[in-house]
């Protein structure tokens, strides 16, 4: 995963800087993998102490115990007043062991406004020696006081090739690393999460598409993982429609079920299908039904499908 991370612009200008002995006083990181954030933050906290892997700096950033290398809050925590206070008083404090001091702030999204308020001065104008580096998934949920106050990357998702690759290193004797890397959209976890379920987020898929009885679907798919579904569902729609219009090179599965599934389905139902399960995402993650959100997509295939058969015969 090191590897991977290390493709980000923001570690490699990062590292470009220690390298050139400039220091940014505050960046801030967004990235859209969450569940990573902080291994990122680690690896982009080694560049800015130009800590060469396998070092004694490395290794103690890596713990989180590297004494010029403060990490809050503490992993899967929320930033809170109580921390904001603690990192106001640490940076009055000198460095230990060189001239600088970090302060790495994780999932800077989840810091209500009081916290993000009570930090913007020392990030404006922070003590000499003392930078800050700042994580955090959503945009939005970072204030526009504190954006204005630091240098952003975004950092895109990661090319599927790279995806693939990362996987490979990591679980060596795994399978499906090409599917799950497909429908990441970039995202490691994601792939990851896809490889865990040992395939269920696709078979699911093909259940749905290939299902008469919506409603029963629906309840049982409940529990599952809505994300890794949906990345699912939306691959194999994909492949189904480039099988459909004669493109099936392009495909990253071509197998039995997808060419059924392209029998079963027209071009325009598969296109109107990929545009609903992104709507039916979007719903989901503002709180509506997981089940509700698929029986509705179920419906307007349905419609859809009927309309075209009618439109042909």
């Amino acid at each position: 995963m090191k590897e991977l991370l290390r493709e980000t612009l923001v570690y490699k200008r990062l590292a470009s800087d220690a390298r050139a002995g400039r220091q940014a006083h505050a960046v801030l990181i967004l990235f859209p993998d969450a569940a990573h954030l902080r291994a990122l933050l680690k690896e982009c906290a080694k560049a800015f102490f130009g800590a060469e892997e396998g070092s004694r700096t490395a290794l103690l950033i890596d713990k989180e115990s590297y004494s010029d290398c403060l990490f809050f809050p503490q992993a899967g925590a929320k930033l809170t007043v109580d921390d904001a206070a603690r990192i106001l008083e640490e940076s009055l404090l000198r460095p230990v062991e060189g001239e600088k001091k970090l302060f790495v702030l994780d999932a800077f999204h989840t810091a209500g406004a009081l916290v993000q308020n009570k930090l913007l001065k020392v990030l404006e104008e922070p003590p000499e020696g003392v930078s800050f580096l700042l994580g955090a998934a959503q945009e939005h949920a970072v204030l526009p006081t504190v954006l204005s106050r630091t240098e952003k990357f975004r950092e895109p998702p990661f090319a599927e090739e790279s995806i693939f690759k990362a996987l490979l290193r990591m679980y060596p004797a795994g399978q499906g690393m090409e599917r799950a890397a497909a429908a990441s959209g970039g995202i490691l976890s994601q792939a990851e999460r896809l490889l865990a379920g040992g395939g269920e987020s696709f078979r699911l898929a093909e259940e749905f598409l290939f299902g008469d009885a919506p409603e029963a679907f629906c309840r049982r798919a409940d529990k599952a993982d809505k994300d890794g579904f949906f990345a699912a569902l939306e691959l194999l729609l994909r492949d189904v429609l480039l099988i459909r219009t004669g493109q099936a090179q392009f495909a990253s599965r071509t197998d039995e079920t997808a060419k059924a599934l392209a029998e079963k389905y027209a071009a325009g139902t598969l296109l109107t299908a990929l545009e609903g399960v992104r709507e039916a995402e979007k719903r989901v993650n503002f709180n509506a039904g997981f089940g509700q959100a698929l029986y509705v997509l179920a419906l307007s295939m349905k419609e859809e499908e009927k309309r075209w058969q009618k439109s042909s015969s």
